[in-house]
């Protein structure tokens, strides 16, 4: 007896005759409509009909299990939907408080410069008191030095020269 491997691969061939091109475009529709189904599918249930299986013997085309995977993924989709409308209101709502504070600040800014234009500009005249104190503070920082007696009379030579 001929013994299957776990999964065996058949080809049907379809030759450019009107006939295996019109059922050629009939299985495209039907695969169109039921986007779940498979060329494959669709071949092993023409089987089952063309030998002319009993129903118990056929394998139900979708078990426990593959519904409770796609619900699984149905209600996960579901969650992600929601997360994104919920992040989506979440972000809309800071882009429109961070908008909002940028308008503040350009009406306070505009203020500001409104202000600063309008008010005259103060300038404190500096008293020439203030520079020997600059003058002051530049030898402070060096130690008092004794004066010669020489250069000091010389000094006033050149003050008068």
């Amino acid at each position: 007896m001929f013994q299957w491997s776990k999964k065996v691969v058949k080809s049907v061939t379809f030759n450019p005759e009107v006939a295996d091109e019109s059922l050629l475009a009939v299985v495209d529709n039907y695969l169109e409509q039921l986007p779940d189904k498979t060329f494959s599918d669709i071949c092993k249930e023409a089987l089952w009909q063309a030998l002319c299986v009993p129903e118990t013997v056929k394998p139900s085309p979708k078990t426990a299990a593959t519904n409770s995977v796609e619900q699984k993924i149905d209600e996960l989709q579901r969650q992600v939907t929601d997360l994104e409308e919920r992040f989506f209101a979440k972000e809309s709502h800071r882009l429109e408080s961070i908008e909002h504070h940028i308008l503040q600040l350009t009406q306070q800014i505009v203020h500001l410069a409104a202000m600063v234009t309008e008010q005259p500009v103060i300038q404190s005249s500096t008293p020439s008191a203030t520079v020997p104190e600059v003058a002051n503070t530049t030898y402070a920082d060096n130690p008092p030095e004794e004066v010669d007696p020489v250069i000091s009379r010389l000094s006033q030579f050149l003050d008068d020269f």
